[in-house]
């Protein structure tokens, strides 16, 4: 693992947005005008992966000026490079079904920022949110903080709800990597690693091990560790972060009577149900809430979590939790959202998720052809992503995400075409794609969107009947 790396206070690289001086915050729409106004990473085309960009400085003082609310909770903390937010959210939901009162931080948001910040499974509200973007601001321009980026000032509101509301344990889930991440600031319970896989190419690197190292960043001395099932050399640097750290580490699947299958009932439908045997409890045919077979793995680490917690003192009743995990849902994960004519969506973005996402559809939602259309960042596993795609598309359309990081429609069609041999059309926007889509489908066709949370965004603002 690489070793803890002190940031600077270095001012962040601004992509193409001025500097503008910070107004005060008293409306909704001022708090979010104020966020656009600072250095969005997930926005920016290319951002170096330094302390000075990434580093953990600028958060740790505004957190201190604010009287270090992270300190006020218990907390779980998660990194990976895909699950977590699935993860994340069973785990806040079982927790919650228990009587403890939870906070809940993820990233991206889809439609609505506050979407980031729950508690209790409520999202944030306008005037609780403009309140904790205000306190940021100001606290910012008083202690002299380097200019902070978006999301280190949502972590820190985020923290400073948290707080306000007295929450018992909060569920943090990392942006990008771990190690230089905003929220490796909290002092964890319990660390949990989703799947890690190839992804943020551009910061992170194309190396699984390096990946790995950066993710493994969040692992904190003597805190107990549970993991996804691992590649070889993931498992490799895993262990040798978890010795250095004396941080026991366990797989999910490891050491555990763990097995899992598909059942379908007139109620859910085609779903997943796991048995799971740890320490302390015994889960038999437990309902996976959330649709595919890299749900189940998810939902095995968020029982791991939640099994860590329960030794470590926390009253955790097993038949609560499971009774909690019916309750969750998530946007934007395998999402069916119109029936006439049929559009799921789901924000895989990398070779592994795209992969998960073919082989969900599968085996949960039956069609007569399918129509994939696609976008992504350019930062992103393209060739991994094309590679999975062409086994399970039987047509391809490719669009922008609607983000300035957006990879080129055309560029995509032409590497799609160049690597499969098979034809693909090229809509402009989301809804010139959806035109060429609807042109010529049947009632049992399905249209998937996927390659990006932004061009998921996009279509559940134009196409839900749910929303």
């Amino acid at each position: 693992m690489p070793s803890m790396t002190k940031a600077t206070a270095t001012r962040p690289r601004r992509a193409t947005k001025p500097k503008t001086a910070a107004k005060t915050i008293r409306t909704f729409r001022s708090a979010i005008n104020y966020l656009d106004s600072l250095t969005n990473y997930e926005r920016v085309r290319r951002a170096k992966y330094t302390t000075g960009n990434f580093g953990l400085a600028r958060v740790t003082r505004l957190l201190a000026a604010l009287d270090n609310p992270q300190r006020s909770f218990k907390s779980v903390h998660i990194a990976g490079t895909k699950g977590k937010g699935s993860t994340a959210t069973m785990l806040a939901e079982m927790l919650r079904a228990c009587g403890i009162k939870v906070g809940l931080f993820t990233s991206p948001h889809l439609l609505d920022v506050r979407e980031r910040i729950i508690v209790d499974g409520k999202m944030i509200e306008e005037r609780p949110f403009t309140k904790c973007v205000a306190a940021v601001s100001e606290i910012a321009k008083k202690a002299k903080v380097p200019e902070p980026t978006y999301f280190e000032v949502l972590t820190a509101a985020a923290f400073r709800y948290f707080a306000d509301e007295e929450v018992e344990l909060a569920v943090v889930e990392t942006g990008m990597g771990g190690r230089l991440d905003a929220t490796n600031v909290v002092s964890p319970e319990a660390v949990g690693i989703t799947s890690i896989s190839f992804d943020h190419g551009a910061q992170l690197g194309d190396d699984i091990a390096a990946i790995a190292g950066e993710k493994a960043g969040i692992i904190k001395k003597g805190i107990p560790v549970v993991s996804a099932p691992q590649p070889a050399s993931v498992k490799t640097v895993l262990k040798a972060a978890a010795s250095e750290a004396e941080a026991p580490l366990r797989y999910s699947n490891d050491g555990v009577d763990f097995s899992y299958r598909f059942e379908f009932s007139r109620a859910a439908g085609r779903h997943a149900r796991i048995c799971l045997t740890t320490q302390n409890s015994r889960f038999e045919h437990l309902y996976v809430p959330l649709l595919g077979e890299h749900q189940a793995t998810n939902c095995t680490l968020a029982l791991g979590l939640l099994d860590v917690l329960k030794g470590r003192g926390f009253a955790i009743d097993d038949q609560q939790a499971v009774a909690g995990l019916t309750n969750v849902t998530l946007d934007g994960r395998m999402q069916m959202i119109c029936e006439e004519p049929r559009i799921l969506v789901d924000g895989a973005h990398n070779g592994a998720s795209i992969d998960a996402l073919m082989r969900g559809i599968g085996q949960h939602v039956p069609y007569d052809s399918m129509i994939v259309i696609f976008g992504c960042q350019k930062d992103k596993d393209i060739t991994g992503m094309l590679r999975r795609l062409q086994i399970g598309a039987d047509k391809m359309i490719f669009t922008s995400t609607g983000s300035p990081r957006s990879a080129d429609p055309a560029e995509l069609a032409a590497d799609y075409t160049e690597h499969s041999g098979k034809m693909a059309q090229v809509g402009e926007t989301v809804e010139d794609a959806m035109r060429i889509a609807t042109s010529a489908i049947t009632r049992e066709d399905l249209i998937c969107i996927t390659g990006s949370f932004y061009l998921v965004a996009e279509a559940l603002r134009k196409f839900s009947t749910k929303v």
